[in-house]
């Protein structure tokens, strides 16, 4: 018998004590690994685990360098997940989407935005992304659509709803299920200081020819020491830009880096317009028409000119021109009811304007101008001359007008037909209603989101604004 219990159970009952043992182990194990996968088992000391093994190198060991990191003013724990998930290529954050799972991902967000040393200098909004804001005419809430970005310039709309963006740093983003894409086979872009790749827009019958219209800041044939604001356009195939067409190529070129202009629009008739800058050259550019810059611009969507453009029969005279004394128009778009052109330009110290464009006048600038230099001093006594247009209204101090659109949708009727400004100076958005071509009131909206770069009415109706540094997008949800 009790050779029978050694030679046989012995080995089976050791079998089954080390397999209870290995059971056990495994399980202790499998529990450890996946402590930080589901977040409501979380530990600080998991997540703070994580954090030290993959962002302390570039953040620091006490989150210390978040507060020089521009991307981190995410304002919800959802733009902070997408800036983790998908990173930020053009300053160097490489994407965790592989790397962490995304209740990793979602815990870390919130650890980050909970432990993040605070800058008592930075801006913080005078809203809250999940609250009613209330408005003088038009009760709304702020919905995030699109985060990761810098300084985006420009957004349209594609028919599927997708959102081409385009960056300053020179690089078009197609926003597509959640995901930025980035759009390959771009012109040579000079992204430096002011310039890069500005604005974008959609050919008014985009679904019969595919023409998307961007400007940019265009190297000269010699290099990149100089430049100026061109106009190409081109169409999009699997996510690769072909058929390129430059349409507009500004002269002459500059060495300096700052006032390219330049927001396009189309017409009701079908005209491409476009402000160009003064190049930092006032005393040289804006007041003489044998040049392109400090001016407005009419042209035909292949870059003809249209036979009604009040210089095309002047002798040296650029033909695109429009009206000129501009200083640098940032925003343009047509009165939805009359269909003229407005325009939103920056001043210097002051003398910030908008303007309604007529044909062939011109703006006064550096003139005449409500503005003075950024050291204090003048570089004009005048603000009214004869043969020179004043402003509808003006800013000063400056706003730093970026940006602008007319309300032209029923979903916002407190706000029908008026003018939306986007301040890149002061961090809020600018609302402004008419009575005809006069301003009857001004009320600011959005008070520290950051500094507005654009502002859109996409087709289903709905506001979109975008801010930059850190760059990001919101809607903005009427409430009745």
């Amino acid at each position: 018998m009790e050779k029978f219990i050694i030679r046989i159970l012995l080995p089976v009952i050791t079998f089954i004590i080390a397999g209870i043992i290995l059971f056990s182990w495994l399980k202790n194990s499998y529990a450890d690994s996946t402590n930080i996968i589901t977040s409501q088992i979380y530990t600080d000391q998991d997540i703070r685990s994580l954090y030290m093994n993959y962002c302390a190198g570039c953040h620091g060991e006490r989150l210390e360098r978040f507060n020089r990191s521009n991307w981190i003013f995410e304002e919800t724990d959802e733009m902070a997940i997408q800036s983790i998930k998908y990173g930020r290529e053009e300053v160097g954050m490489p994407a965790f989407e592989k790397t962490f799972t995304d209740e990793q991902i979602r815990a870390m967000a919130k650890y980050i935005r909970a432990e993040i040393p605070m800058d008592d200098n930075k801006r913080k909004p005078a809203f809250s992304m999940n609250q009613v804001v209330k408005s003088e005419k038009q009760n709304f809430t702020v919905d995030t659509v699109v985060t990761g970005l810098h300084v985006p310039w420009g957004m349209e709309f594609l028919p599927n709803g997708d959102i081409l963006i385009s960056e300053r740093s020179g690089t078009l983003y197609r926003f597509s299920n959640g995901r930025l894409n980035k759009i390959e086979n771009l012109p040579e872009i000079v992204a430096k200081n002011q310039g890069g790749l500005l604005d974008l827009h959609l050919h008014p019958d985009y679904e019969e020819n595919g023409w998307i219209y961007f400007a940019y800041s265009d190297p000269s044939e010699g290099g990149k020491q100089k430049a100026n604001t061109s106009i190409m356009r081109a169409r999009l195939s699997d996510n690769k830009m072909i058929d390129k067409e430059k349409i507009f190529d500004g002269i002459p070129d500059s060495p300096k880096v700052h006032h390219w202009g330049c927001k396009i629009e189309f017409d009701k008739e079908g005209y491409l317009w476009f402000g160009i800058g003064d190049r930092g050259s006032r005393d040289v550019y804006p007041q003489m028409l044998d040049n392109h810059n400090g001016k407005i611009h009419r042209i035909h969507d292949d870059g003809t000119i249209p036979e009604d453009n009040p210089f095309v029969n002047t002798k040296g005279a650029m033909p695109s021109i429009y009206s000129y004394g501009h200083r640098n128009p940032q925003g343009t778009s047509v009165h939805p009811e009359t269909g003229e052109i407005w325009i939103t330009e920056h001043g210097p110290k002051g003398g910030d304007e908008l303007n309604l464009i007529r044909p062939g006048l011109n703006y006064g600038w550096p003139v005449i101008s409500y503005g003075i230099n950024y050291n204090g001093t003048k570089f004009t006594d005048l603000t009214h001359k004869k043969g020179m247009e004043q402003p509808i209204t003006y800013w000063d101090p400056s706003i730093a007008p970026c940006g602008m659109t007319f309300v032209n949708s029923d979903r916002y009727p407190g706000w029908k037909n008026n003018i939306l400004i986007g301040s890149l100076r002061f961090e809020y958005l600018e609302r402004v209603e008419l009575s005809g071509n006069r301003v009857v009131d001004q009320e600011k909206l959005l008070e520290g989101i950051g500094r507005v770069r654009n502002v859109v009415v996409g087709p289903n109706g709905y506001i979109y604004v975008a801010a930059e540094k850190p760059g990001f997008i919101v809607k903005l949800l009427p409430v009745n």
